[in-house]
């Protein structure tokens, strides 16, 4: 029985969740999705770009088929998934997501990737005790955020279900909740400082016509 139970293990696809706006993407999301990818020894990493997020204000938010555009370019020749699946299920928080996903792709384990500034207010999002009891979760060190995260509500609580990146090499290490800690050199690049050192750039992706690897539905310009 032991032999047969180890191949259907085996089987089962891994895979990274990386949410966000995705305002633009680039290639700091591009590298920390690697390198999570090696350190936990999965099989993609999912982008899933938020149609909107409720922490985020609208104001500069490009439209969704330009954000994805910048994904889908980031993306390319390589294991990660750009995917505005959210827009298809109808989930606007996280919570809801990772549930939805879970009963969709029942043979697929899912581990919630973030960085350490989402950590850091972690406690402000619905039902984050239920995310972390949903899949385990890996926390990517971000400059500037590590002693805020830390020392944050959620950091206290999930201190004691720590584990090694090791562990999901393991079946055993796929129970949640569960947080794993990776540190890589930072990557300075941001969203933001790309926004205002390029503030046209969603008006060069705005006519690109994009098809959603997991939905399988193309995405039409938002151009209003």
């Amino acid at each position: 029985m032991a032999g047969p139970r180890r191949r259907a293990d085996a089987a089962l696809k891994t895979v990274g969740l990386l949410g966000g706006s995705f305002n633009p993407a680039h290639g700091g999301h591009r590298r920390i999705s690697l390198f999570a990818m090696s350190a936990l020894g999965l099989d993609e990493v999912w982008w899933l770009v938020s149609p909107g997020n409720p922490l985020k204000p609208k104001v500069g938010m490009a439209p969704l088929a330009a954000r994805l555009a910048s994904a889908q370019q980031q993306a390319r020749r390589t294991r990660i998934v750009p995917t505005a699946i959210e827009r298809e299920l109808g989930t606007v928080y996280t919570i809801d997501t990772l549930r939805a996903l879970t009963r969709r792709y029942p043979k697929v384990r899912f581990v919630w990737l973030m960085g350490s500034d989402n950590l850091a207010q972690l406690h402000h999002w619905r039902d984050w005790r239920g995310l972390a009891r949903t899949m385990p979760i890996a926390v990517i060190a971000r400059p500037g955020y590590d002693g805020t995260a830390a020392a944050s509500p959620a950091a206290a609580w999930l201190g004691r279900y720590r584990r090694s990146s090791a562990s999901l090499k393991h079946r055993a290490g796929w129970s949640a909740p569960a947080l794993i800690l990776l540190r890589f050199d930072p990557d300075p690049r941001s969203a933001t400082a790309i926004r205002r050192a390029d503030p046209h750039w969603a008006d060069r992706l705005a006519g690109k016509r994009l098809r959603d690897r997991l939905t399988h539905h193309p995405v039409e310009p938002d151009i209003a």
